[in-house]
């Protein structure tokens, strides 16, 4: 029963740290390793960045502490927690080998919610990286010291709209990937894509343990019959991967980037607020 507790106040609070460390349980950090979850879609304007930040903000709520990582160039993650995009604060110098990205985390105004923000600069990293010995694994050598730090309990990393480099980097840093798809026809295409290169991935050895986290339908109206029709389609091929929760389009949602808040602090009574306390419950118990 005291491990029990303990094991609880691992990554609180320096204080708490401190204390397993001087009562000798500091090995317990080993024993809840740091989950990290790429958010991808190559689609862009599925809701990707909207359910990375609302995630990440939601876990946070829930007493997780939580990185979340901004790889894609545009930097909407950033700004979605009210960061500016500030030249050389991004992951480029530690995915090139240079300095750490430890160093690059900052804090945000939300409790237990840090960031690695992201910025133009990012966009050259697609073409230096191709230069770089181990390429694909350069996002998980970065991670790996955050990792065992155990100052966090997950990361959440925002992939760019695309396949590229960087978000080959995330899936091969990631334990496994949460992938948004909006309620329209061609939602489809691009799951299956993504499942294509998951593959690629295992088989290739860049990352065995990639594991599909499970698929979230976005911008859901239950007044048409687009949404009802694609959301049924796309449990009859994926199945329990399809999580139960759908994201409605609110304008509130809509909203909530440009105060800089994610949706439950923004309006934390609305749809959409709502939606993502409840993904976030099954996102946990499907982490275990």
């Amino acid at each position: 029963m005291v491990e029990a507790n303990l094991s609880g106040l691992v990554t609180r609070s320096p204080a708490s740290r401190e204390i397993l460390r001087l009562t000798g349980a500091a090995s317990l950090i080993a024993a809840v390793p740091t989950k990290v979850i790429a958010v991808a879609n190559q689609k862009g304007g599925v809701g990707k960045t909207t359910t990375a930040v609302n995630v990440a903000a939601c876990l946070a709520a829930t007493g997780k502490t939580v990185l979340l990582l901004d790889i894609d160039p545009q930097a909407n993650a950033t700004s979605g927690v009210g960061l500016e995009k500030i030249e050389g604060a991004s992951a480029y110098s530690p995915l090139l080998g240079e300095g750490l990205l430890a160093d690059k985390i900052k804090k945000t105004a939300f409790e237990r919610l840090s960031i690695v923000p992201s910025e133009v600069d990012l966009c050259s990293a697609e073409l230096e990286l191709v230069r770089t010995e181990n390429h694909l694994q350069r996002a998980r050598m970065a991670l790996e010291p955050v990792r065992a730090s155990g100052q966090f309990d997950i990361v959440i990393v925002d992939c760019a709209p695309s396949l590229g480099i960087l978000t080959l980097n995330a899936f091969a840093a990631a334990d496994s990937l949460l992938v948004p798809l909006q309620c329209e026809y061609y939602a489809l295409e691009g799951m299956s894509m993504i499942h294509r290169v998951m593959g690629q991935l295992r088989d290739s050895g860049v990352n065995t343990g990639l594991q599909l986290l499970g698929v979230v339908m976005t911008m859901y109206d239950g007044r048409t019959n687009l949404s009802q029709q694609v959301v049924s389609e796309v449990r009859k091929h994926f199945g329990a991967a399809v999580f139960d929760t759908v994201i409605p389009r609110t304008t509130r949602l809509a909203e909530a980037p440009s105060h800089g808040q994610p949706i439950i602090h923004y309006d934390k009574y609305s749809a959409g607020a709502a939606a993502y306390e409840v993904l976030t419950q099954e996102v946990l118990a499907r982490l275990g």
